[in-house]
């Protein structure tokens, strides 16, 4: 749900969510809430009651508009409302929406909306971070492209995400790819070997060290083996 449809149609039918659309594997329909303003000009906004600056949503025009995406004996889909008051959007919020039939992304835009329509049909507020935005399109596409991509069949291998960072508690391992060496720096020998066993282990080594030196607070929530802890804790010794 958003004023500028063609903006998110244009980011969505690119790249793999683009060819996942094209496949049948995921199904996204971009709304303009101006379709359902009720006026002739097509506005959707209004001056705040109690002074201030900018414009408001008005609460009509989104309540309208989402009504339209489902009949009346459906069930009511799951709307998020993209807002800086939001719960900070996770890789692991991303996996629970992806079980979910249908998503409704409310983009809001101007100083936000009025917040009976907040109260009346929004299920949910995600925001991407401590900063504000001119308006909802950019975090409603990283969310549904974060979403998205956890689909059947969207990508290759559950493998292609599962391993990224986050997923799993933890930060990615390094990637390397040809030539070996590179500006005289070398891919890692182990890389090389061949032995699967080898490079598993290696690769969760290096996934701790990486979240032990960039996000250091990930791996108080993060699920531990006793070899996971000493590992971390000869790091740490390293660095004193």
């Amino acid at each position: 749900m958003t004023l500028f449809p063609e903006m998110c149609r244009t980011v969505m039918s690119e790249s793999i969510i683009g060819r996942a659309q094209k496949a049948g594997k995921v199904e996204i329909v971009c709304t303009d809430i101006r379709d359902f303003a009720g006026n002739k000009h097509n506005k959707v906004d209004d001056m705040p009651y109690g002074g201030g600056m900018g414009m408001i949503m008005s609460a009509s025009p989104i309540y309208n508009c989402y009504k339209s995406l489902y009949a009346e004996n459906e069930e009511k889909p799951h709307l998020i409302y993209l807002s800086p008051k939001g719960r900070t959007f996770t890789q692991r919020r991303a996996r629970e929406l992806s079980r979910l039939d249908r998503i409704v992304l409310l983009c809001g835009h101007y100083e936000g909306i009025d917040e009976r329509v907040i109260e009346e049909i929004v299920d949910e507020e995600i925001s991407l971070g401590d900063f504000v935005l001119t308006g909802g399109e950019i975090p409603a596409l990283a969310v549904a492209d974060a979403v998205c991509r956890m689909l059947p069949g969207v990508l290759s291998e559950n493998v292609c995400f599962e391993e990224e960072s986050h997923y799993g508690g933890f930060l990615e391992y390094p990637q390397y790819t040809r030539p070996s060496v590179w500006n005289g720096r070398s891919v890692p020998e182990v890389l090389l070997s061949g032995n699967h066993a080898k490079i598993a282990d290696w690769r969760h080594k290096q996934s701790l060290k990486t979240t032990l030196e960039k996000r250091p607070e990930m791996l108080e929530k993060a699920w531990l083996t006793e070899e996971d802890k000493r590992f971390l804790e000869e790091i740490s010794e390293k660095k004193d």
